[in-house]
C-alpha cells in the first residue's frame, strides 16, 4: 500500500500524493517523526493511523526508537499506551 523513500512513507493515487508521513534520523537508532499529511479528499479513511502503524512496524523491525514531534503522532502515542516502549526517553 505505502511506499518508502528518503525518510517517508507515502501513498500516491493517479499520480497524486494523497498521504505521507516523514521522519529524520537523529541518531543511528532514533528517528524523529515530524509530519503527517492526508489529502482532504482522503480524510476519514484511517490513512493517518495506517501511516503511524507503518512507522511503528519500521521501528520494531529495525530496533529503533521514536521521537514524535508531529502533533498527530504525539497524540497517537498518548492514546495508544501499548507502543510506549518505542518512545525515546
Amino acid at each position: 500500500m505505502f511506499q518508502e523513500e528518503n525518510g517517508r512513507f507515502y501513498l500516491n493515487e493517479d499520480g497524486k500524493m494523497v498521504a505521507e508521513i516523514t521522519w529524520e534520523t537523529v541518531m543511528d537508532d532514533v528517528i524523529e517523526v515530524n509530519h503527517t499529511f492526508v489529502d482532504p479528499s482522503q480524510r476519514g479513511k484511517g490513512l493517518a493511523e495506517k501511516l503511524v502503524l507503518e512507522i511503528i512496524k519500521k521501528a520494531r523491525n529495525e530496533n529503533i526508537k521514536i521521537i514524535p514531534t508531529c502533533s498527530y503522532v504525539v497524540k497517537y502515542f498518548e492514546t495508544h499506551l501499548e507502543y510506549q516502549d518505542l518512545l525515546k526517553k
